[in-house]
């Protein structure tokens, strides 16, 4: 949402679907589309993926993101159509440009900034009830027109008497309702991720849902956004090339938030860059820098990310806005956090474990040996594509270690790190915009290294030195585990080998049960025709000893194929 814009945004109305009229705001209907939405997508993806396991072609590729594609312009339509919660949940989505297909960012683009308007009527009876005067009363002049409009509110340019030029946030009537419907639906959708998903099987839904309904429904409270917008406006205010606009307290209430006006763009309008010169890779690494100071100390951080939140005037200077969403990193996590970087940068992967532990994302039984060897591959991939191009078959042994970890170890995404980990995501969908061939890694060593001189952890001076030659030091041991890669091959294909003659008895234990099955059947049906002792019970128990052994081959064989 803008606190101000190069150009007013132009609304054609026609373009989107009507506004909601009484059926869609009737809480029964919108949590029967949007549980009955979640059901067919989960239906459509579960029975794609068993339709293709094993035989994954680019023919499935395209008509895998052909399905993708069609779910996301679903989503839009029916977001637009409902609005409230919807349209935040796409937004997020629709900022995953580092793994979210282009097609699926294409159809929820809309979604950013771009929810249509009320009209002006509506705003303005918001404005007056909570100024408890005409709007006239308060300001000299006011755009009609709305500047930007999303779920919870919509922006109006407007000048104070004293010459001020100010941006007018007013909620949209009858939103805290909405919203509080729809997380009725969401729940719903949680309760059956948790039942036939793996995301839901691994991450407490519960505390999950919890956690959305406390942040999301802080949104709710414009009070809440004032002073959250006073606190990084103070904890900014270091920071030559970031600003945060002022607020008006006087002016401000639970439903209605004024602020300066700032002559800004989004910081994605690359022909707004272009036009200005301003170096969109030098922006980007900037972009990192005001980011990883909010991950790294404790404190609040910004839950909100995407490009209609951040963005930037002429001069290149950042701006920052909407404070509705934030969440906190607790001095404990805070600790945490630089144990695991720590163990990173020094490849310490006992200290990696150890923060993770302590972030509360591994179990205590949790095969650790198996965690660090993936964890040291998954950095060493990452780190040696300056040095050599890693093969597709080891790539492919990477992700197949990864999916097993995830698929067997207890390892859990606790609710309250959701947030923080959907503005990380949310923030690194941004900077690929930005910068499509961002180097992560070597970005963000300046600003973590000083970070990390600034606050005494286990890192000494000579380990920080080690690290800046990690590249040279690494190198014998990527030599090594080159020269013993034929030995690494051998044991994963004797290994497949072996997996795959057990597999082949399963498949033939289940073939003979089934043919015993065949034959034994005859026996059963000529049981109320015969009277021979040997057929009247024998017939029965060796057909079901046969279903028996049938059904004990086909879950034997399902541990393969899982």
């Amino acid at each position: 949402m803008y606190s101000g814009a190069i150009h007013p945004v132009k609304w054609q109305m026609n373009v989107y679907p009507e506004r909601t009229d009484f059926l869609n705001k009737l809480a029964f209907f919108r949590i029967f589309i949007i549980v009955k939405m979640a059901v067919v997508f989960f239906l459509q993806l579960t029975i794609f993926e068993r339709c293709h396991r094993g035989n994954w072609t680019d023919e499935t590729n395209i008509k895998w993101e052909l399905l993708i594609k069609k779910q996301a312009a679903k989503y839009r339509q029916t977001a637009l159509r409902l609005e409230g919660l919807l349209i935040k949940l796409g937004q997020f989505l629709s900022t995953r440009a580092d793994v979210m297909p282009k097609a699926f960012l294409d159809e929820l683009e809309d979604l950013i900034d771009r929810v249509p308007a009320v009209p002006w009527e509506e705003a303005q009876t918001v404005m007056e009830q909570e100024w408890n005067a005409p709007v006239e009363s308060v300001a000299a002049e006011i755009d009609r027109q709305p500047v930007a409009s999303a779920s919870i509110g919509q922006v109006y340019k407007a000048r104070l008497y004293t010459g001020e030029l100010i941006a007018v946030k007013v909620q949209r009537p009858d939103i805290d309702r909405i919203i509080a419907v729809d997380f009725k639906a969401v729940r719903i959708v949680m309760k059956l991720a948790k039942r036939f998903t793996k995301f839901g099987k691994q991450t407490d839904m519960l505390a999950l849902y919890r956690e959305m309904t406390s942040v999301i429904g802080a949104e709710l409270d414009f009070r809440r956004e004032l002073e959250n917008g006073l606190y990084f406006k103070k904890r900014y205010e270091s920071f030559s090339d970031v600003d945060i606009p002022g607020y008006n307290r006087d002016y401000s209430t639970k439903k209605v938030l004024v602020m300066d006006w700032v002559e800004a763009a989004r910081i994605t309008d690359i022909s707004f860059l272009e036009r200005n010169g301003i170096d969109r890779q030098d922006l980007a690494v900037r972009l990192t820098n005001m980011f990883l100071e909010q991950l790294l100390q404790e404190g609040k951080f910004h839950a909100d990310p995407h490009p209609g939140n951040i963005l930037v005037k002429a001069d290149g200077t950042i701006v920052l806005i909407d404070f509705g969403m934030t969440g906190r990193v607790p001095n404990e996590d805070a600790v945490h956090i630089r144990t695991l970087i720590e163990g990173i940068l020094i490849e310490d992967y006992d200290q990696v474990i150890k923060g993770l532990e302590g972030l509360r994302f591994l179990l205590p039984h949790a095969d650790k040996e198996r965690m660090k060897r993936v964890i040291r591959a998954m950095i060493d991939a990452y780190t040696a594509q300056s040095f050599m191009q890693l093969d597709d078959f080891a790539i492919g042994q990477l992700l197949d270690e990864v999916q097993q970890i995830v698929k067997k170890e207890p390892v859990q995404l606790p609710a309250e790190f959701a947030f923080l980990g959907r503005a990380v995501s949310t923030f690194i969908g941004l900077l690929h915009i930005l910068d499509p061939n961002i180097d992560l890694m070597e970005v963000g060593r300046k600003p973590v290294m000083d970070w990390l001189g600034k606050h005494a952890g286990k890192t000494s001076p000579k380990q920080i030195l080690v690290q800046s030659l990690r590249p040279l030091l690494s190198f014998p041991q990527k030599f090594l585990s080159v020269l013993d890669e034929p030995r690494l091959f051998r044991e994963q294909r004797d290994a497949q080998q072996k997996r795959n003659e057990a597999e082949r008895d399963v498949l033939k234990g289940r073939r003979d049960a089934l043919l015993f099955m065949a034959v034994t059947f005859p026996g059963v049906a000529a049981v109320p025709f015969v009277h021979h002792e040997a057929i009247v019970y024998g017939g029965p128990v060796l057909f079901m000893l046969s279903v028996f052994f049938y059904i004990r081959a086909i879950r034997a064989h399902k541990r393969f194929i899982a």
